[in-house]
């Protein structure tokens, strides 16, 4: 069996990597890959950029590969599942239509209020004076969220007027996430506990994978900046059987069923980003695929095949699966570039000087190979994971990991589980 694997990031080498472990698997390629696939057991990086269909869709056909999976949401947005399956392709990743609920803030919260999913209240502006307008009579903080994909960092938190009005300006007139913020949502605050709820879905069917919760802002403490994640942890404690059962029934089936209604039924990883306090959930927001960097630890603590399942799910017979996970916990520890996520160097060569083991992986993500030595290629750079018999010997193995890797300016937070930890 071949597996094709789209995307270059963390998530994508995860992928890779559990796909490889597969007996079944002879090959994993990867489009394009970073320097973390690159040296894989049975993975292959391809030449080839996860925008180009076409080039796809030919490689698929002279494999010919018998599963894709599309890791990151761009392609999805853009049709990358449509345009595969429509050639013949067996593809895991939702449809374009489907993938709204990750592409538009809006649409994910009107949809949210048609089908009577808890989530902030909301209002959505595509001009510059209305926004400011209302903001006027508004209490603080407030959430302010670029319409469109902003790679995680289109959520901005408010605390006071000053700084809403300057996000406003930033998204508007000096076009921050360009296209992605011809439109607005502004949100009430939500106060509680963040976690990551994420299933594999085929229509009606759900099998929800391991919990976790991430860290989204990029310092210590959850200050400073939102990012696209600086590490994650699984399971997440706070989530019990009943809040389980209570997101299955409030979140997760109302979701999959109103897509079947809107003529967008759901193939794929399904991310409900949620905010807990005490008993009651809210959605912050839905993703249409794998969460990075929580498909690091998660997949540490799969123990069943990842293809089997992907497969079961395009056949629409995910009733039969079972998926089966390690006792221990996973810690995973995001490195970054100095000054991610604005502004930040690149090229900077890594030292790695440690020797993974089956309790212990670098997952690469912003990476590439120049000569024989690993550069930084991205913000995100590595994310250092590790199994423990509890979250805090996870974490302990975790940043052991962190300790053995240097490269100039180097940046990451040092209380990645601590929320788990009782």
């Amino acid at each position: 069996m071949k597996v094709l694997i789209i995307g270059n990031g963390g998530r994508e080498h995860a992928l890779a990597w559990k796909c490889a472990q597969d007996q079944s698997v002879k090959t994993v390629y990867v489009a394009p890959g970073n320097a973390g696939t690159a040296n894989e057991l049975k993975v292959q990086n391809l030449e080839i950029d996860a925008s180009d269909f076409e080039a796809i869709a030919k490689f698929c056909s002279e494999q010919p590969i018998d599963l894709v999976i599309v890791g990151p949401e761009q392609p999805l947005v853009d049709g990358l599942s449509d345009y595969l399956n429509h050639n013949g392709v067996p593809t895991f990743g939702p449809s374009a239509r489907a993938a709204r609920l990750e592409a538009s803030k809006s649409f994910s919260k009107d949809f949210f209020k048609k089908y009577d999913i808890p989530s902030a209240d909301y209002e959505v502006f595509d001009s510059h004076s209305m926004a400011m307008h209302y903001i006027q009579s508004q209490t603080f903080p407030l959430v302010i969220k670029a319409d469109g994909l902003a790679a995680g960092k289109g959520v901005i938190i408010c605390p006071e007027i000053k700084h809403a009005k300057a996000t406003i300006d930033d998204i508007f007139l000096k076009k921050r996430f360009g296209d992605a913020g011809k439109k607005v949502v502004i949100e009430s605050f939500l106060e509680g506990e963040e976690a990551s709820f994420i299933a594999v879905v085929s229509n009606t069917q759900i099998i929800p994978l391991a919990t976790s919760q991430d860290h989204k802002a990029a310092y210590d403490n959850d200050l400073g900046p939102n990012t696209g994640g600086m590490g994650a942890y699984s399971p997440a404690p706070i989530i019990n059987d009943q809040l389980h059962q209570q997101i299955m029934d409030q979140v997760m089936l109302p979701t999959v069923n109103g897509l079947i209604k809107e003529n967008s039924p759901y193939l794929g990883f399904l991310y409900a980003g949620l905010m807990i306090n005490e008993n009651d959930i809210n959605v912050l927001e839905f993703n249409c695929r794998f969460g990075d960097p929580e498909t690091q630890p998660i997949l540490m603590r799969m123990q069943s095949s990842l293809v089997e399942l992907c497969n079961a799910a395009i056949k629409n017979n995910l009733r039969d699966q079972e998926v089966i996970w390690h006792k221990e916990h996973a810690c995973g520890v995001v490195i970054a570039a100095d000054g991610y996520p604005s502004n930040y160097k690149t090229g900077q060569k890594i030292n790695f000087n440690t020797n993974e083991t089956s309790q212990m992986k670098i997952f690469h993500a912003g990476t590439k190979k120049v000569g024989n030595d690993v550069v930084t290629s991205g913000g995100r750079v590595l994310c250092a994971t590790a199994l423990g018999d509890d979250l805090k010997s996870a974490k302990q193995n975790a940043y052991m990991l962190v300790d053995d890797i240097n490269f100039e300016g180097m940046h990451f937070r040092k209380d990645i589980g601590n929320k788990g930890i009782l």
